[in-house]
């Protein structure tokens, strides 16, 4: 038996006894042991496989770039990123925009304000809608990621994929969900046109928003692993699967009030089963894109 076939008798084995992802784990951990890492192939790692949760948040810092490809930086560049936090927090004391009590998906907010030259003139200002967005995605981030550093780094720097790498792509999602949908389900497509749903489903909620605040978080990292990874057409293919899935529900719903309510609260216990069928759909219709929108 060759050494590739006898790799793949044991993949095929591992997921059979439900080791799916060892292969994938060692394959990751020898991409993660090279001196200089390999941007190019951990994108492709994480597009092709879901990343493991104890690597997961060191594979994202390095994708966004917070952390250099090469690993003898990684400690000081940390630093400095710590010592920046400390100042920017302590910066928005100084000015009594943010104080012990204010929680800390708030103070992750304010602090990307003040980077950005985005800060109001008062904490009482009414939020913008990517104020909104953002504090979404902040509550999901710190859900995901214990250390308050990391977490605000990871916030900040996906934030600024969506609105720098993504700001014209992320608007054609509508329209690839409606040509998805439509091959996969034209009936259910036609009914969402029926009952005038199609222009008022959330899509904000799933395209800006990222799904935060829809899937729980235990799904919605495997999504963000694409999304961080360079795609973010993972996002259609998530909200095609969650029209297929809860296909006969929103079916019996004849009006477009009912179904975008519907679907701004999906039951969670479907999730995991969701987001596993989306990828594979997404493999189905697109491959295995490498840094595509």
């Amino acid at each position: 038996m060759t050494e590739d076939s006898q790799r793949n008798f044991r993949s095929v084995y591992y997921e059979k006894v439900g080791f799916r992802g060892v292969e994938e784990k060692k394959s990751l951990e020898i991409l993660l042991k090279d001196d200089r890492l390999d941007i190019e192939k951990l994108c492709t790692f994480s597009q092709r496989f879901p990343l493991p949760s104890m690597y997961r948040a060191l594979v994202w810092k390095v994708l966004l770039g917070i952390l250099p490809p090469h690993h003898e930086s990684h400690a000081q560049v940390m630093m400095y990123r710590k010592e920046q936090y400390c100042d920017v927090l302590h910066a928005l004391h100084i000015v009594r925009f943010v104080s012990d009590a204010t929680p800390q998906v708030e103070v992750y907010l304010r602090m990307y304000q003040l980077e950005s030259g985005k800060l109001p003139r008062s904490p009482s200002f009414p939020l913008e809608p990517e104020d909104e967005v953002f504090l979404a995605i902040a509550k999901a981030v710190e859900e995901m990621v214990e250390d308050s550093v990391d977490c605000y780094w990871i916030i900040r720097c996906f934030v600024n994929q969506l609105n720098n790498k993504y700001r014209e792509s992320l608007p054609q999602l509508p329209k690839a969900f409606e040509q998805y949908l439509n091959l996969e389900d034209s009936r259910l497509l036609s009914h969402l046109k029926t009952c005038s749903a199609l222009s008022r489903l959330p899509y904000d909620l799933w395209f800006k928003r990222c799904f935060a605040g829809c899937l729980p978080e235990s799904s919605l990292q495997r999504v963000w692993d694409k999304v961080v990874s360079g795609s973010c057409k993972i996002l259609v293919f998530v909200a095609v699967e969650i029209l297929l899935t809860f296909k006969i529900k929103v079916m019996a719903l004849n009006n477009a009030e009912k179904i975008t309510k519907f679907l701004e609260n999906i039951p969670q216990d479907s999730s995991d089963a969701i987001v596993s069928k989306a990828i594979d759909l997404w493999h189905k219709h697109c491959g295995t894109p490498v840094h595509s929108a």
